[in-house]
């Protein structure tokens, strides 16, 4: 379904002179009118929908009468008090992710890091006696061994090659050579890699094993046998097994398996591979369904705002797990300072911004070390990443009023602030052996002497000041109002900030009474990010996500990968950063492959256009723009949209034999999640492909970039 030269111009025409909010019409129904240039108060309907746009990731079918039906404040109201929500279709639905509902301890020992099966190899790690856990840590270690010893063989090769002799095969740095501690390509845990590549000499003794093997039959096992099967192989005998499986072959071995028991055969592949992809399915799974919106999207806010890079070092992956959901998501609507707290002791932001490494320079630690031969040279000192970003992003801002001094001291005052063994899921821990003694100046303020309290003061002290008040308001107003919001919004939230000590339900409460956040020139005048996008897109249809990696990565594709953000201040709300040419162009491959069920979700576009029918316009694109863009379609995309299924028609009409158009290119390039892909079928065409062409092409459509 390649797109047309004329309709391509015609979008890249559209991106760059988007239209204004008040020149876009808004539902076609009877009684519903264009938000007037001259800023007329919204309807009881445009406030239904605006309120959809901004505290939700998009209305699904249907959620413009059921807010109506409700009444608009008594659903705020619910939004704003989400704990009354029932969301128990959701946890069905993330049900298929047991790992995720692990403690951070036991998501480690079930699903080591490579930092374990490196201190396993050499023998600083006991193996599990569990059979399971056994085998797991087996194919691991010998998957790190072939990558030691490839990496070995390609120095050696380099070496060599540079003296200008042949390379010996099988030579290189001995394994005792090598840093303890050092990453060895492949060991991230977010590169989710499959099993490594085999040798040669090593592939053909792989290819035996394999010939030895009846690969139907262990297929044709029933679920627990299957798995006990894979669970028993040698870790060469499992590498030939899953390298000659075909497509179908890898389909029918996840195929009828519980979530445990795919969990279980993922992590034989690679346990990084469930961690991690299970970390970003959930979020994506639990933006698209949940009902708790407002509270879904205040996470999301809060998780940019106190952002974390999924690729930083071995560990990352499990302490997001426990980031997202224990730490973030419960106070995403309450006290602001209980967020700090929580960001400021969870493992995830030591971690990332480096505070473990933070040691004071007078501690006992520091003293300790000098005393000891075997430590000289190390390096111990204070770290000011963490009190740098405390300040500049989490709560003052860039221009807080604060010096180059006072993020010195507030490093001071958070050296002990640790991890208690973080490669086997331990949690915050104060070490006061490692904590700077004495009192520390910050802002004008002295922090008296107190350990692990010192910190504690920092945090209230920033969380409640007027200065953090401002700068966090000014961002809470910019994701929810405008990319430049109005002034006087700003200091009436700030004023709420500072009365409530930081109440975010309270601020936000504020907003939403004040007239900037229901005033015309703010409809539809934000663009959203490519997760918005991606997001609001599966939600407009009401397709059944059922391979949800394909949309992980979709988003990855767009150019913002969640937690791949890897600077501290987190991706830009502002449309500056996602609108050009371009990303349209992707936009638009993507929703044609959304709509053709060809990125991971299905659609059932009759029963989606049937939806009110004795109500809805005659005409398919017509009842598609009233479902997808609730009316809001220009003249252009309307006009654009019937000529390419024209131009579609015709070329079919041409085409003699031809009963089908083609399929849109495969927007999703498995990166991360091969495995995941690989394992799962895929989706048939829709019936209806008319249907499929136009709401494609309206997803894609500018008219769709705006909420």
């Amino acid at each position: 379904m390649p797109l047309t030269p004329r309709l391509v111009a015609l979008l890249l025409a559209c991106v760059t002179a988007m239209p204004p909010a008040d020149a876009i019409a808004l539902p076609r129904k009877e009684g519903k009118q264009k938000i007037a240039a001259e800023s007329s108060p919204l309807t009881e309907d445009q406030r239904v929908l605006h309120a959809l746009n901004r505290l939700t990731f998009g209305p699904r079918p249907g959620d413009v009468q059921l807010v109506e039906k409700m009444g608009l404040q008594r659903w705020i109201d619910l939004q704003l008090n989400p704990a009354k929500i029932d969301d128990s279709a959701l946890e069905s639905r993330l049900s298929a992710y047991p790992a995720m509902r692990l403690s951070l301890h036991d998501l480690v020992q079930r699903f080591p890091s490579p930092a374990m099966i490196r201190a396993a190899d050499r023998g600083r790690l006991p193996i599990p006696g569990n059979p399971l856990e056994r085998a797991i840590y087996r194919n691991q270690i010998a998957q790190f061994r072939a990558r030691r010893e490839k990496k070995a063989e390609q120095s050696q090769s380099n070496v060599v090659a540079k003296q200008g002799e042949p390379a010996i095969p099988g030579t290189g740095t001995q394994p005792d050579q090598m840093a303890p501690d050092a990453m060895q390509p492949g060991d991230s845990a977010n590169e989710m890699q499959p099993p490594a590549e085999t040798p040669p000499d090593m592939q053909r003794v792989e290819e035996k094993l394999y010939a030895d093997l009846d690969a139907t039959k262990i297929l044709n096992l029933p679920p627990d046998q299957r798995v006990n099967a894979l669970v028993a192989m040698q870790p060469a005998e499992f590498r030939g097994f899953l390298q000659h499986l075909t497509r179908p072959d890898r389909v029918a071995l996840f195929a009828d398996l519980s979530p445990m028991q795919r969990e279980t055969v993922f992590a034989l592949i690679n346990p990084q591979l469930v961690v991690g992809g299970e970390v970003l399915i959930t979020r994506l799974l639990r933006d698209i369904c949940s009902e708790r919106q407002l509270e879904a999207v205040m996470t999301d806010f809060w998780l940019n705002h106190f952002n974390i890079y999924l690729r930083k070092g071995p560990f990352a992956p499990w302490y997001l797990a426990q980031y997202q959901d224990q730490v973030i998501r419960p106070h995403a609507l309450g006290k602001f300072e209980d967020l700090l707290v929580a960001t400021a002791e969870s493992p995830a932001m030591l971690f990332y911004l480096d505070q473990t490494e933070s040691v004071g320079p007078h501690s006992f630690a520091t003293w300790r070390a000098g005393s000891l031969p075997q430590a000289k040279g190390r390096p111990l000192g204070i770290n000011e990443n963490y009190a740098r970003e405390l300040m500049e992003l989490h709560t003052l801002g860039v221009d807080g009023g604060y010096t180059q001094q006072d993020v010195i001291e507030v490093a001071k005052a958070f050296t002990g602030w640790d991890i208690e063994r973080p490669a086997q899921g331990g949690e915050f821990v104060f070490n006061p052996r490692r904590h700077e003694p004495g009192p520390k100046r910050v802002l004008g303020r002295t922090i008296a002497p107190g350990g692990q309290n010192e910190g504690l003061q920092v945090l209230h002290m920033l969380a409640i000041s007027p200065v953090t008040a401002h700068h966090v308001s000014f961002q809470l107003a910019q994701r929810f109002v405008s990319d430049t919001p109005p002034p006087a919004l700003v200091n009436a939230m700030a004023a709420t900030w500072v009365k409530t000590g930081g109440d975010i339900r309270e601020v936000l409460r504020t907003m939403l009474a004040s007239p900037q956040f229901w005033s015309p020139e703010v409809v539809r005048a934000k663009v959203k990010t490519p997760e918005e996008y991606v997001i609001s897109a599966v939600r407009a249809t009401g397709g059944d996500v059922v391979h949800p990696a394909a949309l992980v990565e979709s988003i990855a594709q767009l150019g913002m990968p969640l937690f791949g953000c890897q600077t501290p201040n987190g991706y830009a709300w502002t449309a500056d950063a996602w609108l050009n040419s371009g990303q349209l162009l992707d936009r638009m491959n993507f929703s044609l492959a959304l709509a053709d069920n060809n990125a991971g979700t299905a659609m059932h576009w009759d029963e989606l256009m049937a939806l009110g029918s004795g109500t809805m316009p005659d005409g398919k694109e017509a009842r598609l723009e009233t479902l997808l863009l609730n009316g809001m379609a220009s003249a252009q995309t309307h006009n654009a949209a019937l000529a390419q299924l024209s131009q579609q028609k015709t070329a079919a009409d041409t085409s003699p034999g031809t009963t089908q158009r083609p399929r849109p290119a495969n927007f999703v390039r498995p990166r991360q999640f091969g495995p995941l892909l690989q394992a799962a079928a895929p989706l048939p065409p829709p019936v209806d492909q008319d249907a499929a062409l136009l709401a494609g092409l309206l997803l894609g459509s500018p008219d769709f970039q705006r909420r």
